[in-house]
This record gives C-alpha cells, sequence and structure tokens, in this order.
C-alpha cells in the first residue's frame, strides 16, 4: 500500500514545493506582498500561523509591520513638507540675482578707483 501511495501522489512536502515554484509563493517579497501581509496581522491574524504560511520569520512580519505602521504615521503629520523643487529653485533665483548685484558693485569700484586714484590706497589698510 504505501509502494503505491509513493507512485501514485506525490507527499505533501513535494507538492507544497512544486505549488511554490509553480506560484513564486516562496523567496523574496515584493512591497505589495508584504503590504499585504502586514494588513492580514492587523486584521487579526495570528503571526505565528501567517509566518509559517509565508515561510518568513515571525520576528521578520513583525519588522515589517512596524516599518509600514511607522510610514503611515509619517503620513499623517499636520504640516506637509515644503516641496523641495520650488525652495531649491528659489535659492538659485536668489543666488543668480547676488551674483549680478557683486558684480555691478565691482565695476562701481573700479570706476570709482579709475576716478579718484588714491581711493584704492585709503580702501586698503
Amino acid at each position: 500500500m504505501s509502494g503505491k501511495k509513493q507512485q501514485g501522489g506525490a507527499s505533501s512536502g513535494a507538492r507544497k514545493a512544486n505549488d511554490e515554484a509553480v506560484t513564486g509563493e516562496r523567496g523574496r517579497f515584493s512591497s505589495r506582498r508584504k503590504m499585504e501581509a502586514v494588513l492580514r496581522l492587523l486584521r487579526g491574524e495570528e503571526l505565528d500561523a501567517l509566518s509559517r504560511e509565508l515561510g518568513v520569520t515571525a520576528a521578520t512580519l513583525s519588522t515589517w509591520r512596524d516599518d509600514f505602521l511607522a510610514g503611515g504615521q509619517s503620513n499623517l503629520k499636520a504640516r506637509a513638507p515644503e516641496p523641495v523643487e520650488g525652495e531649491a529653485r528659489e535659492l538659485k533665483t536668489l543666488i543668480g540675482e547676488l551674483t549680478i548685484d557683486n558684480e555691478c558693485l565691482r565695476a562701481l569700484l573700479r570706476k570709482h578707483e579709475e576716478r579718484d586714484p588714491l581711493a584704492q590706497r585709503r580702501s586698503k589698510p
């Protein structure tokens, strides 16, 4: 009888390994699969049972859950951060304006020094 069982059907471990190979259930987890696992935990599924089903440690699932909740918390802050691009554009504009101002002041200083030869000696201690 046991010979028939081995020939006629695969063991449950072999079937599970074959199913995993076909569906790609084990291995690296995409962010979407991690999120689905975390949502299952948050809905009340047992950590140990889910970790056995997915083939990851309970510690890994706990880390995913903590990271997921931390990301959600940061997105719920009352004040939205200012867009970095807009601020960078404003700062570049300010730098450009200051550069033009400096060039104009240097040109005025050169003209002043040309008119008054002693001005150059007085301006430098």
